[in-house]
């Protein structure tokens, strides 16, 4: 078969959503694995370095046992991430001794950064360290394995974007993809370690994320996430931290471009592009950003809101930059401009000095939001932040875990009731997979970022449905095409 004759068959296999990438199959003979933990991010890291590696010659595989290169795309935000990472790492090294001895072990993202010592030194667990914002030099680091050291790199650039790379989509579907659009972060909130691993907040280029966007829908996808640690303090007046903005021209601040601009920019391209983004922070989001999203119509009734905790003192603890009658007056315009718009959130219970009254603020507040869906945490003490520096983590594992429990009780509650409204009402459901539990059955999403399960009929992945809803479960809506 002719390189032709291969690309006309999987351009149209990619249409059906059954392949990572056609460059991945034609090129390389080397293989590449790559395992992503955490946020949505390191997920959209991972495609970066698989575009990188590609130039390479290296394909990717889904199969650890033939890879001649291994990474593990890492998260710091919770011991219990670093923990699982760990574990992996563990693992690897097993199958270099036992059947690959080849093969070379690499860290990448947030771990690497923060623990590049420990990996190499104390722990011996890996050949290549890696931190977000030095992608670029993977082919040097690999060809210094090669030649026998130890490789590491994990500078933290002020400018780096990636914003001229074309990542190599291993999410397989061919129907969603991220988009990042701003990297590192300048809140600093007491419990974070981003703003120490990803560094200063910077803008990428808006010609740059419309032109891979209009790409894409080219390409046959049909939605597209924009990313960031805080997308909503996205800011392009020409490139450089956003911390250097006041430094600007006049020219540069009067033509720059808010999240707000470049939302509606994206939204544009073409209206049967669905467009979400994550993650938002309460302090940054503007009315402009409410607004556009009630103008568009393909812009996704759904904004990803973390509040971390339902008081105003704990707040201010953890540096937030907004209190909880500030959160509920963000919420109260969303609802009104948006009537539909699902919320969903992040929480941390069990930070420093957390007392009962200010545990039952957090409940209430989940009570008054009424949240679609969640992601519920205890607080982890994480080295060398404000939080570690300043604050005693003085609230014990038991009562962490009991408040948890009542945290995550009440989600799922209100998450069945949420659902229980949307029986009997009809949405269109973009087709995304084949159901996990049945072969028989699609899943896709609302707009509300709702999951929906329903039976195949004659339709294809990547279609629109409308799918009438006559059952669900706290995380799952179930239906029938009509």
């Amino acid at each position: 078969m002719n390189i032709e004759t291969l690309l006309n068959k999987k351009i149209d296999e990619k249409k059906q959503g059954n392949i990572l990438d056609i460059k991945t199959l034609i090129r390389g003979n080397k293989k590449l694995y790559i395992e992503s933990y955490g946020c949505q991010m390191n997920f959209s890291d991972s495609e970066i370095v698989a575009s990188i590696l590609c130039k390479e010659n290296f394909s990717t595989t889904k199969n650890i046992n033939e890879a001649d290169l291994v990474f593990v795309n890492t998260c710091s935000i919770r011991d219990k991430a670093e923990q699982t990472v760990r574990k992996r790492l563990q693992l690897y090294n097993s199958i270099k001794k036992t059947t690959n001895p080849k093969m070379v072990v690499g860290v990448l993202g947030c771990m690497a950064e923060r623990l590049k010592e420990k990996f190499l030194e104390e722990e011996k667990l890996v050949d290549i360290v890696v931190g977000p914002d030095a992608y670029r030099d993977l082919p040097n680091l690999i060809k210094q394995v090669e030649d026998g050291r130890k490789a590491v790199n994990v500078f933290l650039s002020r400018e780096e974007t990636y914003a001229d790379i074309s990542p190599v989509r291993l999410s397989g579907n061919g129907v969603t993809a991220f988009v990042s659009i701003t990297r590192g972060c300048d809140n600093m909130c007491t419990f974070c370690v981003v703003p120490y691993t990803r560094g200063r907040e910077r803008s990428r280029d808006p010609k740059s994320i419309i032109n891979e966007c209009a790409k894409l829908v080219s390409e046959g996808y049909k939605e597209v996430t924009l990313l960031g640690q805080n997308v909503d303090s996205y800011l392009w007046y020409g490139g450089g931290p956003k911390k250097d903005y006041n430094k600007a021209s006049e020219n540069q601040k009067n033509t720059s471009v808010s999240f707000a601009n470049l939302l509606e920019k994206v939204a544009k391209i073409n209206k049967k592009l669905r467009v979400r983004f994550s993650t938002s922070n309460p302090q940054d989001m503007t009315d402009d950003v409410i607004n556009i999203m009630a103008k568009h119509k393909n812009i996704c009734n759904y904004i990803h809101l973390p509040v971390q905790s339902g008081s105003s003192r704990i707040l201010k603890l953890m540096n937030r930059g907004y209190d909880r009658e500030e959160y509920i007056i963000l919420i109260d315009k969303i609802k009104k401009k948006i009537p539909d718009c699902s919320i969903s959130m992040d929480i941390i219970t069990g930070f420093c000095s957390e007392t009962d009254s200010d545990h039952n603020e957090t409940l209430s507040l989940m009570k008054y939001v009424k949240y679609d869906y969640g992601y519920m945490f205890k607080y982890s003490e994480r080295p060398n932040t404000a939080a570690e520096k300043k604050y005693k983590d003085d609230i014990s594992e038991e009562k962490k875990q009991i408040r948890l429990v009542e945290i995550i009780n009440l989600q799922q509650k209100q998450s069945l009731e949420n659902n229980k409204n949307r029986i009997n009402k009809t949405y269109e459901v973009l087709i995304e997979g084949v159901s996990k539990k049945s072969d028989l059955h699609y899943y896709g999403r609302t707009t509300h970022n709702c999951v929906v399960v329903f039976e195949k009929n004659n339709y294809k992945i990547g279609d629109y449905v409308n799918v009438k809803i006559n059952d669900c479960s706290a995380g799952t809506l179930k239906g029938k095409i009509i």
